[in-house]
């Protein structure tokens, strides 16, 4: 079975995108072993400098790069990444090689230089703003959706 871990920078503070994180969870059991790590959110004043900023992206990186593991392949998700349609993406979490695939979703500011560069891919969802939580379920939805079209299932458009 696919292993596939997802981590985040912050919680889910919503229930409602709570609940649509674990029905996705739910739904992707039967395709691959799934988890989130919650990472926590350095903390940062109202209207931090960009140098308070760069300095709570590092301590962040720090935590993440930490969990990374030999073999797995990386995608972090940045504004800056390439994007795909769903059939180009069904194959990153189907890693043909068989690999565990691990995203990294960062804070509302992103992610540091070094997360970066430690990714294997660089994966925008959109050039549309979301809230950060939104982007967490429209990943899971796009993992969801990769899986049923490497299987050929029908899923609603």
């Amino acid at each position: 079975m696919r292993k596939i871990r997802i981590l985040a920078i912050g919680g889910l503070k919503e229930k409602f995108f709570a609940d649509a994180q674990k029905e996705y969870l739910k739904r992707m059991s039967r395709f691959a072993d799934i988890t989130v790590t919650e990472l926590k959110e350095a903390p940062l004043p109202a209207d931090p400098s960009q140098k308070e900023i760069e300095v709570a992206l590092e301590k962040e990186a720090g935590d993440i790069l930490a969990r990374l593991r030999p073999g797995e392949k990386v995608v972090a998700l940045a504004v800056e990444g390439g994007q795909m349609t769903s059939p180009e993406f069904s194959a990153v979490p189907d890693d043909s090689a068989g690999r565990p695939v691990t995203f990294i979703i960062g804070s509302s500011y992103g992610l540091s230089p070094r997360v970066k560069a430690a990714a294997d891919l660089r994966l925008s969802l959109s050039e549309l703003t979301f809230p950060h939580q939104l982007a967490r379920v429209m990943l899971l939805e796009q993992i969801y959706r990769a899986f049923k079209i490497r299987r050929g299932e029908t899923y609603h458009k």
